[in-house]
């Protein structure tokens, strides 16, 4: 049975087309997998997948993911990435082969939580990758988490005071009282995709809801791995915001509420 696979021309041209059409065939497709970018599983039988082709400076990596979480795709890294990628998952290092390895990514941590600002409060999502995020093609180490949302419009901050201006094309994904996702514009003015979906639908406070229905906005918040961490209490994420923003280490725009 054919799988739903999606082989971008920059992978087939790096694969080459007999590769290609066995991956579109199904001929050399997993029937399930670890989507390398949110980590949960996905299956090439029953929702649209796309290949990811990790391409070192002497071996090629070929992953997988879901097709709502990334485009196909070639992503250059080095070997050392490549090569540590394996050992942290083998406990050594091995010769590559693509359907039996894929490279650690780092998962976004979501938190939900009120955010006092002028005297009102405000639901807030506050998002922090587990690992350095390196843009898509990218050969060096570093963590350009934060540059890639300004370039989508999310605003550096410096304090916490008013509330962030609305960023249009983005959206927080809210059904049956429970967080789904969060949505980006889609391609050429597709219909959006989740930049980040809930494994399984996340729980939200009634008054985090009640606060989401009277403003029909979520506040997101951005930084990069180590700034916030997990706290448990909102006072605790207040402090670590304010902290993170006086570092310069946030970014936050208001996202429209679709859903319930």
């Amino acid at each position: 049975m054919p799988r739903m696979v999606d082989v971008s021309d920059e992978v087939r041209a790096e694969i080459g087309d007999e590769e290609a059409d066995r991956l579109l065939a199904g001929d050399n497709t997993p029937g399930s997998y670890d989507c390398t970018s949110c980590r949960t599983p996905g299956d090439c039988e029953r929702e649209r997948t796309s290949t990811i082709l990790f391409i070192g400076d002497e071996t090629a990596v070929l992953a997988f993911a879901h097709s709502t979480c990334l485009p196909s795709q070639v992503v250059q890294v080095t070997e050392e990435q490549l090569r540590g990628a394996v050992k942290s998952i083998s406990g050594d290092t091995v010769d590559l082969e693509p359907e039996k390895v894929v490279p650690e990514q780092a998962v976004l941590g979501v938190t939900s939580g009120l955010v006092l600002l002028a005297g009102e409060l405000h639901p807030a999502l506050v998002v922090e990758p587990t690992g350095p995020i390196v843009r898509p093609g990218a050969t060096g180490a570093g963590d350009d988490f934060l540059p890639l949302l300004i370039e989508q419009g999310f605003m550096p901050l410096t304090e916490l005071t008013g509330v962030p201006s609305v960023l249009h094309g983005w959206s927080v994904l809210l059904a049956m009282g429970q967080l789904h996702a969060v949505l980006q514009p889609g391609t050429g003015g597709g219909q959006p995709v989740a930049w980040w979906q809930a494994h399984q639908p996340l729980q939200v406070t009634e008054s985090w809801r009640a606060a989401a229905n009277k403003h029909q906005q979520v506040l997101m918040f951005a930084a990069p791995v180590g700034s916030i961490g997990r706290q448990p209490r909102e006072d605790l994420l207040r402090d670590a915001l304010d902290k993170a923003a006086a570092n310069g280490k946030l970014v936050a725009a208001a996202l429209p509420l679709t859903g319930t």
